[in-house]
């Protein structure tokens, strides 16, 4: 009872206290002027419960109640969000919050893979793209001039092109795709932390037997994904079978530009969340069942490269 009493009495057991330094993983030393906020996700949305200014040391201290649940320690720096999640029943105290410098130097991310997925329909072909980016570096990369990344869209899906960006930890955002001096070809501005950030981007064009697109990137693969009820056919690609699990056909593209003559018509996408205007960074909250195909992309990442180990073997084989 005199233990309970105490609790009370001083507030600790009703207010909790989120401590720590915010460090600069670009430089290894503590810093000054981040704004930390403490913020919880719901079905909602995220709701700021408190922020402070990081001081000379790094340092800050929120002293706020934090309802049940999980909750996030969010910083600001130079444009860009990052993220440190605070599990129930974790610690809250001597914490470490890391930030990283912004840098444009061209060469800090390369792109992993790039993904195109062909659905045909009788009134149009909807395209889905999704382009991995992976930042090595100790810097995030944003280059307001050229862009984080530029893509290729055919003239028939200007201002019809949605871009969605799903980075290590986050939820889904949206951000505007931007025309450039050349035909054709689109930029997104997004700070692009340390770890892969995934793009997809989605349009749609007249229906059509063929369709034709560029690749804008020197290194990661490229490859075509159809449903099981279309297939594709053309010079510069490669079948690498189907996909196991949604039997979705797989084409690698050999060079930058690629033309193909589409047969059948099928889709394989499923809904997907709504994504958030606003570049919160907070793990996605969902409350329907799990289902195999919002796990499409890690799915058939998978699957590429089993199905590229497995084609190039065979191409070997018979080339012998």
């Amino acid at each position: 009872m005199r233990v309970l009493f105490w609790l009370v009495a001083s507030g600790s057991w009703l207010l909790g206290a989120v401590d720590g330094v915010v460090i600069n993983a670009s430089t290894g030393k503590p810093q000054a002027g981040v704004m930390v906020s403490l913020v919880q996700p719901g079905t909602g949305g995220m709701q700021t419960l408190a922020s402070v200014k990081s001081d000379i040391d790094g340092k800050f201290k929120i002293e706020k109640e934090i309802p049940p649940g999980p909750a996030l320690l969010q910083g600001q720096h130079q444009g860009a969000t990052y993220n440190l999640m605070l599990a129930p029943g974790g610690p809250t105290t001597g914490l470490n919050l890391n930030v990283y410098d912004t840098t444009s130097k061209a060469g800090t991310t390369k792109i992993t893979q790039h993904m195109v997925l062909i659905e045909p329909s009788p009134s149009a072909l909807q395209i889905g793209e999704t382009i991995l980016v992976d930042n090595d570096s100790k810097f995030t990369f944003q280059d307001p001039a050229k862009g984080s990344l530029q893509f290729y869209v055919p003239k028939s899906a200007e201002d019809k092109v949605q871009v969605t960006i799903n980075a290590a930890g986050g939820m889904p955002i949206r951000r505007p795709a931007e025309k450039t001096a050349q035909a054709g070809v689109y930029k997104v501005n997004y700070p692009v932390r340390p770890g892969e950030t995934r793009f997809d981007i989605s349009y749609s064009v007249p229906a059509s037997v063929q369709f034709a697109g560029k690749i804008l990137h020197a290194r990661g693969a490229t490859r075509l994904v159809t449903p099981s009820s279309v297939t594709l056919s053309g010079d510069g690609i490669e079948s690498l079978g189907q996909e196991p699990q949604t039997q979705a056909h797989i084409y690698n593209v050999a060079g930058s530009t690629y033309e193909v003559k589409i047969e059948g018509i099928g889709s394989l996408r499923s809904p997907e969340a709504t994504p958030q205007e606003e570049d919160s960074g907070a793990p996605q909250i969902e409350q329907a069942p799990a289902r195999v195909y919002t796990r499409l992309w890690e799915v058939l990442g998978l699957a590429f490269v089993i199905l590229g180990l497995g084609g190039a073997l065979l191409y070997r084989k018979g080339a012998a």
